[in-house]
């Protein structure tokens, strides 16, 4: 996985220390993950300590007698061996280390850590403008240790995204190699290297006039600017200088206008294999080019020469630009008994704003790499496009192999459980102000220690109070959500009989339907009140115990002691529509409330729904409203202490919310509750009615599954866009990103879908069709790679 780290440190130098330090962890530069803050303590011993070594370095090689590509300035320092230039360096190692394990930057390291993978492909960007600070060893730091795909780069604090106008690939890298003044150096090596790379044109400038090089810069294309030659920064290493004939040096700021236009035609990298390369990359990145090779220190003619080869080898051959950096770089650790810190000089200056290019990118060709000349390598030849029949063929056997999994109902669980969690990403809604719920609490219960026949929680002349004291509120239609199927001895005392209070026509009762595994018995309504205004009560749950449908009518067994086909639910929200003459049209398959149409789920398999769970009758999916609802106490009412506002046409439901009652279940909403439990069934009622009512009257979404011919071909097309992702990313490392980018963007899709339109996609199933045609594509590709007859890079 490609990540981007940044760090920038703010207003200050190694004198004084770095009072702010921000860190910017990013995925591939497109999505920032986090932003850390911290800081780092003033170091003055480190900046001595890196002049000291500076010295000793210039010396060790003057010593040593190693070719360099600028002279080496007299020193003061003599009798110089290098057992103690391997001290110093020990030393500056220490010290670096040591000044970056400050508690404050500790602190962030430690949540960085948290966040990267030993495997991930990791850039590291040191923004600052601090020259010192750029010239420090950086690789030096323990961090790189752990992460083997990690590598540095250095970058200016003010940078731009670079302007580029389009250009057609040509199938070639363009580049405009400069070979300046090599007196005393050897640089026909760098010529050689360069003549001898395939799949790029170079053009050659050797010892060119100034008016040459911006003549190439001003009136040509080019993809990579290499230089070789003598350089040197100068005004304290602010600014960089390059000699490029005998006679002629110029700075950068004297290419601006010449480089500007340059990159503003496609310069993507400049690589200059000369000495003392900080002022070149500082002016450079003035200019916003997006990447940059240089040399920190003087470099010795075998060392540029080696880096260029074993960078041109990895970086043509398909690797990374940031790995193949680091792979040249640590290859030169081998010869540093004959130049020592050989594998400290080549650093990567970036822009920020930029991705890093590849060489697949600079040509626009995903042919053969490879080199000609007469340097041995154990490189192989980039292997071409899998081509793209072979990726169809992936693809149709990862999405039947899906589809037929699901079929089998492999992700019935997960996709039922990320239906919850895309659910649980709605804010807090409002309640919905035409229901209130009287809730009949346990405090109610144990208040009133009364008489009753069967399992009840208030007496029948109780409940009939209740609904004489609602009915003096106007309600739009009441519903009873308890069950009533045996009646109370006659109270002689109580006047109000609930057989008249259930007769009147807006209070609706309830019933259950039997069922052969809990309850093979059901319960029946009340004889009084006829079949036209009872509503079954049953709740369904899914094999994980929580209620995601609703059952608005059935047909029931002639011999059911619960007759009526419609649910308490439709019964009360149809009873509410119809006084916005509002009435229902029942078919065998839907029901419908004006324009709004309530098809259910298909019987057998169904959106997630694929195995083991009953869909018969008319069953749709449970928008729930992310909210509580209004209600009141039993209390309340019969102690006339509730506004009358509160119930006028209103429905009204009455339930019991007690906790010894069993009657409680669990939704999307409360299993993710920390304090998890389970809520009382009125509620679960009232979720129902509001979902009818917010469909018609508010124009809120109704849940909807494509046909199952719908979700193969959605299934289908992720598969392809996987398969065609990583045919098209050719860089290997890019590819766990793409998919990741390509998932996420998925899982947004679905989650738009059904929080906008009410569409339940099969989220799952086609993440899990990406990824594997992703992976099975790059296992082709592997495949060719391992099966490919080896072959020098090198011929």
């Amino acid at each position: 996985m490609n990540k981007l780290v940044i760090f920038s440190l703010l207003g200050g130098d190694l004198n004084k220390g770095f009072p702010v330090v921000t860190a910017q962890l990013w995925h591939h530069n497109q999505f920032l993950l986090v932003k850390l803050t911290g800081s780092l303590p003033a170091v003055p011993e480190l900046s001595q300590l890196y002049h000291r070594w500076q010295l000793l370095y210039e010396a060790v090689h003057q010593h040593l007698g190693s070719n360099q590509r600028i002279k080496v300035h007299s020193q003061d320092i003599t009798n110089i061996s290098v057992n103690d230039f391997d001290e110093v360096c020990q030393q500056l190692q220490a010290n670096m280390n040591a000044w970056l394990k400050f508690e404050s930057f500790q602190n962030i390291e430690r949540q960085l850590r948290t966040l990267l993978n030993r495997d991930d492909e990791i850039r590291i960007i040191i923004e600052t403008d601090i020259v010192l600070v750029h010239r420090l060893p950086w690789h030096l730091w323990d961090f790189f240790k752990d992460y083997p795909q990690a590598e540095l780069a250095l970058s200016n604090h003010q940078y731009v995204s670079p302007q580029v106008l389009p250009k057609s690939p040509t199938g070639k890298v363009k580049i405009l190699a400069i070979l300046g003044n090599s007196v005393g150096i050897d640089i026909e090596q760098d010529g050689a290297l360069l003549q001898g790379l395939t799949g790029a044109q170079t053009t050659f400038l050797i010892e060119p006039t100034r008016k040459e090089l911006d003549e190439h810069l001003w009136d040509l294309d080019w993809d990579i600017l290499f230089f070789a030659g003598h350089s040197t920064s100068i005004a304290h290493g602010e600014i960089g200088k390059i000699y490029i004939n005998q006679t002629e040096s110029l700075t950068i700021p004297q290419l601006k206008n010449a480089l500007n236009t340059a990159i503003s035609r496609g310069l993507k990298l400049a690589i200059f294999n000369s000495c003392d390369g900080i002022g070149l990359a500082i002016n450079l990145a003035d200019l916003n080019i997006p990447q940059i090779i240089i040399m920190r220190e003087r470099v010795p003619d075998l060392i540029a020469q080696e880096l260029l080869k074993n960078f041109l080898i990895a970086f043509a051959g398909g690797k990374p630009l940031y790995l193949a950096v680091r792979e040249a770089r640590e290859r030169l650790q081998g010869l540093e008994n004959e130049f020592p810190c050989a594998s400290w000089l080549p650093v990567i200056c970036q822009n920020p704003t930029t991705v890093p290019t590849t060489w697949q990118e600079l040509s626009g060709n995903f042919g053969d790499t490879k080199f000609r000349g007469q340097v041995s390598t154990k490189g192989k030849i980039a292997i071409p496009k899998t081509k793209f029949w072979t990726v169809l063929i992936s693809t149709f056997i990862v999405a039947v192999s899906t589809v037929g999994l699901r079929y089998l109902g492999a992700f019935e669980k997960i996709e039922l459980q990320t239906f919850d969690q895309m659910l649980r990403l709605r804010p807090k809604e409002d309640p919905d102000p035409r229901l209130i719920i009287v809730e009949i609490t346990e405090k109610d219960i144990q208040s009133r220690q009364e008489t009753t026949l069967g399992h009840k929680s208030i007496s029948d002349s109780t409940l009939a109070t209740l609904l004489k004291k609602l009915q003096k509120y106007q309600p739009r239609v009441i519903g009873i959500d308890i069950y009533r199927d045996f009646a109370d001895p006659p109270n002689k005392l109580q006047p109000i009989k609930l057989s008249t209070e259930i007769s009147k026509e807006n209070v609706l009762v309830t019933c259950k339907t039997p069922d052969s595994k809990y309850d093979p018995q059901g319960v029946k309504p009340p004889k009084e009140v006829p079949v036209e205004r009872q509503g079954f009560a049953d709740a369904i749950q899914d094999p994980d115990g929580i209620v995601r449908r609703q059952i608005l009518m059935m047909p029931q067994e002639p011999s059911s002691t619960c007759t009526t086909p419609y649910s308490l639910s439709l019964q009360l929200a149809a009873g509410y529509l119809s006084y916005e003459n509002i009435q229902p049209k029942v078919n065998e398959n839907y029901i419908q409330f004006g324009s709004k149409v309530f098809k259910g789920l298909k019987f057998g398999r169904s959106g997630g729904y694929q195995q083991g769970v009953n869909l018969g009758g008319n069953q749709i999916l449970v928008n729930y409203r992310n909210t509580d609802y209004q209600r009141v106490s039993l209390e309340d009412v019969l102690s006339d202490k509730v506004n009358p506002d509160l119930l006028k046409d209103k429905v009204v439901i009455i339930g019991v919310t007690a906790n010894p009652v069993s009657d409680t279940w669990s939704t999307p909403y409360s299993t993710a509750q920390q304090d998890y439990q389970q809520i009382p069934g009125v509620f679960i009622q009232a979720q129902m009615v509001s979902q009818v009512l917010s469909a018609v009257l508010d124009k809120r979404p109704i849940f909807w599954v494509l046909p199952f011919w719908g979700d193969i071909l959605w299934i289908c097309g992720w598969s392809v866009v996987g398969s065609l992702i990583v045919w098209r990313v050719r860089s290997r490392s890019d590819n766990r990103g793409a998919i990741f980018v390509t998932v996420v963007i998925l899982y947004g899709v679905c989650a738009i879908a059904l929080l906008k339109q009410g569409l339940w996609t099969p989220f799952i199933p086609s993440a899990f069709s990406v990824v594997a045609s992703g992976v099975v594509v790059i296992f082709i590709q592997n495949r060719r790679e391992f099966s490919t007859t080896p072959q020098s890079l090198i011929e």
